[in-house]
């Protein structure tokens, strides 16, 4: 295709943009600017999470009317299809990208990306996952909000040129947006930046994610009222004598919070390598979770239904609009019926994804805590024979913050968001036990959150180890050296003697007519016998050369070159494209890059 300039005014708005942005470098400094770019962030990440919010429940109550609660609902066997197929067209044909799992393309943008993000991603996770939960999908809308305030504040950095280091900083302020937006909960907002996405806490980048968490918060607030997200009320004094019981809880949520990980990675391996056809994932998918979501209806869309009936201590609503609402009475039926919800709700989660559905496993770690908390509470009141009651909205909302805490290897995230999401200040003291119990038991078998092992398992997690990220940061193309005179087997110790004499280097590559590395040649091995002329006719190349102790691939993450030098103590590595010589990589270079890289990304 031909190019097109740009029109006449076109390029006049580009000339008067360009002025602006050079008038700010004068007149406004960068920390000022970036707290003016946080509260932008903070209002524009504030409406859409309303925006997503008004839309999930729009649609899920124009598909919910009429619907009676005292029998089974077949319609709950064709919404979530319906919604997978109308979010699959929606990406298939309109955006023509991944938009799946929001927080962890966060993760990739920061770790591979310069936290760069597309403009669509302010808007297409938002209408996906409406569609994918009003529908049904048993996911959460809180992975899709990250995603949407991050592209915010990416791309607000990015047109007005902001440095890679302040393009983090604010995608750091629009997920915090997202999060304090969707559950009114400011605190919890910026932890999640800070544990999840494990943005550094420094002077430049504590007050933007104050301003951003709070603005978008107040918006929340100022358009939905003060009320909390979810309706409880402490009727039950919590006791010190009921401490044993919420240390059992807390390795309780923990093994539930493995188990929930486990099956949500497994079934994303299996929807991945074993299904390679869109259509056929879909059909697989959403059968999957049409007959689960039949079954089992508290499993439609992010069930705050169901944890505002436990939370506010009505179990018998949880069969409501099910096979089994007859039972609603039964004691040791509910408790079934809670258990089975707890087993499959991963499974509905992913079959939700794995289908093409667009959402979090935010929510999902919410739903399946409480429900843990509630079950463990109803288990030890109805058959352990205890003569103390434990209060089972209490451990439901105890549950709530473990499970998080352990899904999402945030602990105080997760105390601080079940607080500010319940108003349960009053069970500060067993959340935090809770919490710091079930991180500590899921930390033993599972090194990585939910979000951040898929990044993990192909090495390209930067947020997470420091060290590791200044590496990741680093590009090969930045650290090889092609200063090298190359030299052949076939040439004569003169030869080599002549291309010495010119080089300023005292290491050569040998490489063949196709310019595949053979070998290399070190000055300090053949010092002994380049100032012997009787031996330059007589001595090759190929007869003093020897082998690299390894070599380096173009495109090698550094942190695996990093190791390759560790293993073999070498200085100089040559790099390798198919074979053939590309250059060498120096520990010198590598290291003058890492500390510049790491005063850029650190300098306050």
């Amino acid at each position: 295709m031909a190019y097109k300039p740009d029109s006449p005014k076109a390029t006049r708005m580009q000339e008067i943009w360009l002025k602006f942005l050079l008038w700010r470098e004068r007149h406004i400094k960068e920390k000022t600017f970036v707290i003016v770019l946080a509260l932008l962030t903070g209002i524009f990440g504030g409406f859409m999470a309303l925006l997503l919010k008004y839309l999930i429940h729009l649609i899920s109550s124009l598909l919910s009317k009429g619907i009676n609660i005292t029998e089974a609902n077949f319609l709950y066997l064709v919404y979530p299809v319906v919604g997978i197929l109308l979010c699959i067209i929606f990406v298939k044909f309109w955006v023509k990208d991944n938009i799946s799992h929001g927080v962890t393309r966060v993760l990739y943008a920061i770790s591979q990306n310069k936290s760069r993000l597309k403009p669509h991603n302010i808007y297409t996770s938002l209408i996906a996952s409406s569609v994918t939960i009003g529908f049904g999908g048993s996911v959460g809308a809180e992975g899709p909000i990250v995603a949407t305030g991050a592209a915010i504040g990416s791309n607000l950095g990015q047109l007005f040129k902001m440095s890679p280091r302040i393009l983090m900083i604010l995608v750091g302020c629009g997920a915090a947006a997202g999060i304090a937006g969707i559950f009114k909960a400011p605190i919890a907002g910026m932890l999640f930046t800070l544990e999840v996405l494990m943005l550094d806490l420094t002077t430049v980048s504590v007050m933007p994610l104050i301003i951003s968490s709070v603005t978008a918060a107040t918006i929340a607030y100022i358009f939905t009222g003060y009320d909390v997200e979810f309706h409880f009320v402490q009727s039950d004094v919590f006791t010190m004598g009921r401490i044993p019981f919420v240390i059992l809880l807390g390795l309780f949520c923990g093994l539930v919070s493995v188990y929930f990980t486990r099956v949500m990675m497994m079934m994303e391996r299996f929807f991945g390598k074993v299904l390679h056809r869109q259509w056929h994932r879909a059909l697989i998918g959403g059968v999957i979770l049409a007959v689960l979501i039949f079954l089992f209806p508290p499993l439609y869309g992010e069930g705050y239904t169901a944890i505002n009936n436990l939370l506010g201590s009505d179990p018998g609503a949880i069969v409501d609009s099910s096979l089994f609402y007859s039972d609603a009475s039964n004691k040791h039926f509910i408790l079934t019926f809670i258990g089975c919800i707890i087993i499959f709700k991963g499974f509905a989660t992913s079959a939700t994804n794995g289908a093409g559905g667009v959402g979090g496993t935010f929510a999902p770690s919410l739903y399946v805590g409480c429900m843990t908390g509630f079950f463990f509470a109803f288990l030890i009141n109805n058959y352990m024979g205890l003569e103390m009651q434990l209060s089972a909205k209490n451990f439901a909302l105890m549950g709530m913050a473990g499970v998080m805490a352990g899904v999402m290897h945030a602990p105080l995230m997760a105390i601080f968001l079940t607080a500010e999401m319940t108003g349960g200040y009053e069970l500060f003291l067993p959340l935090l036990i809770v919490s710091a119990i079930s991180y500590g038991t899921i930390k033993f078998f599972e090194p990585y959150s939910i979000y951040t092992m898929r990044l993990a398992q192909k090495g390209e997690l930067l947020t997470h180890h420091k060290d590791k990220a200044v590496l990741t940061l680093l590009k090969m193309d930045s650290v090889i050296e092609q200063d090298f005179i190359c030299v052949h087997p076939d040439m004569s110790l003169k030869q080599m003697v002549e291309v010495i004499s010119r080089s300023n280097r005292n290491l050569f590559p040998v490489v063949d007519n196709d310019g595949l590395l053979l070998g290399i040649v070190l000055l300090d091995d053949i010092r002994n016998i380049m100032f012997r002329p009787d031996l330059y006719r007589k001595m090759f190349v190929r007869r003093f050369m020897s082998m690299p102790p390894a070599k380096i691939e173009v495109g090698q993450q550094m942190e695996v070159v990093m190791k390759t030098f560790d293993d073999t103590g070498a200085w100089n590595l040559p790099v390798v494209e198919n074979g053939k010589y590309v250059g060498f990589v120096s520990k010198s270079k590598i290291f003058n890059s890492y500390r510049r890289v790491l005063r850029h990304y650190s300098d306050d």
